[in-house]
């Protein structure tokens, strides 16, 4: 079974392009698939459909949230369909398997207003001018394309030679868009650039290595910043911009990006393109987030407010 998986995973790595970060969850939850039936002593050739639906049955009763379990069967599915087109199985026994309901809740996401305090933090921080562009770039870059953090920390620094008013990006599977920037985002990315050339120069005088392909180069083993350094650098802002008591991610900032170009007047599709969306259900959860705003601004500014009933939607 864990020699089959290991096949998958490297065709999935291969013919999908898919990140470190999704190969290792899909080894994950396949890798507990297989310590459950090892423990069972269940082999791959005689896994049947009830088989697969009791372990589902395990995880429910074991408290995992209905959306892992929906992650667990995605990931199982995927595998028995690979089997199944590979001949290793006759047959595809996950493939008619219903997962729980999910329910569907709305992103977390922040006004323009906390955006404006977080990225004025950003221009404060760090303890030289090196750190503080960084930080700087970093935060505008976010805001001002809606990328996903590992697109963000691993951006070649050729996509920003020339000062760009579009950014090419690498997303899921390897897709690129295009991106605009904007002029705050462009001046900070100049600013940082104009550091980062020079500490990449001086490095390379003392040390002999060449400069990073990195915009933004870091000490790991994979060259540039990291997706849990990052993570909490923006939690160290949120909590100097004062808002430390909500849960502010780099993902949150992905979710302001789109909600805030959505009440502006932009178009789902547009949205849907810029923030690397390959289904337009994905990004439809952001008119949800308009639609709670606007219900909330009528409630509170109506003079017939007092006649609106104020419960939420069930």
């Amino acid at each position: 079974m864990r020699a089959k998986i290991q096949g998958f995973l490297q065709a999935a790595r291969a013919e999908l392009g898919l990140s470190d970060n999704s190969i290792l969850a899909y080894s994950r939850d396949l890798g507990d698939f297989a310590t459950y039936i090892a423990a069972r002593n269940l082999t791959f050739d005689s896994l049947g459909r009830a088989e697969i639906q009791a372990y589902l049955l395990s995880l429910d009763a074991g408290g995992l949230s209905p959306a892992t379990r929906a992650r667990r069967l995605s990931a199982l599915r995927q595998f028995f369909r690979f089997a199944f087109e590979e001949g290793w199985r006759k047959d595809d026994p996950a493939a008619r398997i219903k997962g729980p309901a999910r329910r569907k809740s709305l992103p977390k996401t922040l006004t323009e207003q906390e955006v404006d305090r977080l990225l004025t933090c950003a221009a404060e921080f760090g303890n030289t001018p090196y750190e503080s562009a960084r930080t700087l770039c970093l935060m505008q870059l976010l805001y001002a394309t809606g990328m996903r953090v590992s697109e963000l920390v691993s951006l070649p620094v050729n996509a920003a030679r020339g000062d760009p008013h579009m950014l090419l990006i690498r997303g899921k599977g390897g897709k690129e868009r295009m991106v605009p920037l904007s002029n705050s985002a462009r001046i900070a990315l100049q600013n940082w650039l104009s550091l980062r050339d020079g500490a990449e120069e001086s490095r390379q005088q003392k040390t002999g290595r060449p400069p990073s392909p990195f915009l933004f180069p870091g000490r790991g083993k994979e060259g540039h910043l990291g997706r849990v350094w990052f993570y909490g650098l923006v939690r160290t802002l949120a909590e100097a911009a004062g808002l430390g008591s909500r849960e502010v991610t780099p993902h949150v900032l992905r979710h302001a990006f789109a909600s805030h170009l959505l009440a502006h007047g932009a178009d789902l599709r547009v949205i849907q393109t810029l923030l690397g969306h390959a289904d337009i259900s994905t990004t439809e959860i952001y008119t949800h987030v308009l639609d709670a705003r606007l219900k909330a601004l009528v409630l509170q500014h109506h003079p017939l407010a007092h006649a609106i009933d104020p419960k939420p939607d069930p």
